[in-house]
C-alpha cells in the first residue's frame, strides 16, 4: 500500500504535500525534524491522507494535489496553509 499525505505545521501553518509506504514512519520522521524540506518548520499534524494499490498512483496524485487543480481542491476541501 502507498499513500499521499498532507502535514500541516502548527506553528507556522505551512504544508507539506508526500508521498511514502509507511504512512506511521514517514509521520515520525517528520516529527522528529529528520526531513530536510519540513525541519525546522514542526510540530506537524497530519491534516489529510490517502491510499493506493501502486506508487504510480500514489505519485499522481502528489503531483495533481501540487497543481493549480489540486490548490483548488484543497480549498475546497479545507486543506490549504493557514497562512
Amino acid at each position: 500500500m502507498f499513500y499521499i499525505y498532507i502535514l500541516r505545521s502548527m506553528c507556522s501553518g505551512k504544508s507539506y504535500i508526500g508521498c511514502t509506504d509507511n504512512l506511521l514512519r514517514r509521520y515520525g520522521e517528520h516529527s522528529r525534524n529528520e526531513e530536510k524540506a519540513t525541519k525546522g518548520h514542526g510540530p506537524w499534524e497530519m491534516i489529510h491522507w490517502e491510499s493506493f494499490k501502486t506508487l504510480s498512483e500514489a505519485r499522481k496524485r502528489e503531483q495533481f494535489l501540487k497543481t493549480g487543480f489540486g490548490y483548488m481542491w484543497r480549498k475546497k476541501n479545507n486543506l490549504l496553509p493557514l497562512n
